[in-house]
């Protein structure tokens, strides 16, 4: 047997930046890793079969500048392409 239906309270639509009433923050603790990113750090999510390869982030790290390097000398021993055609 179905009992009676619901009936919800009626809530007002929140701004995005509002905190909600239902969150609870009293027992939050602060991020101890945000001091990490503060510093003009840059977070990039790599692929799960690209991640395999490289064990640390200083890895990552050190590939991605190589490659960085390669790029810019290639790009400097290219004509300029002319943009005004």
């Amino acid at each position: 047997m179905k009992g009676a239906p619901i009936k919800r309270k009626a809530t007002r639509r929140a701004d995005a930046d509002e905190i909600l009433p239902e969150y609870d923050f009293s027992r939050a603790a602060p991020n101890k890793y945000a001091s990490r990113y503060a510093a003009g750090s840059a977070v990039v999510v790599l692929e799960p079969d690209v991640a395999a390869v490289f064990p640390s982030s200083g890895e990552a790290n050190e590939a991605l500048r190589a490659l960085a390097g390669i790029i810019l000398k290639q790009r400097s021993r290219r004509p300029a392409l002319r943009r005004d055609l």
